[in-house]
């Protein structure tokens, strides 16, 4: 496993303090989990870009499905 440095504000530190004493956790525990749960979100935003800038996807006028769909 690979250790990292990272400089973050006191005020930071001192919700993440706060954070591990709740959880009963390390603060490197509450970190790890922070960091996994956002390449999680990153991941999936990326792979909602991707898909939404796909050219090949029809882009569908509002009113044109409005009145199709409600006629």
């Amino acid at each position: 496993m690979s250790q990292i440095t990272a400089r973050l504000p006191d005020e930071l530190v001192s919700s993440l303090d706060h954070a591990a004493v709740q959880l009963r956790r390390t603060r490197a525990e509450v970190v790890r989990q922070a960091i996994e749960y956002y390449l999680e979100d990153f991941e999936d935003i990326n792979q909602a870009i991707h898909v939404l800038r796909d050219p090949s996807d029809p882009v569908l006028d509002w009113e044109s499905v409005k009145n199709e769909l409600l006629g």
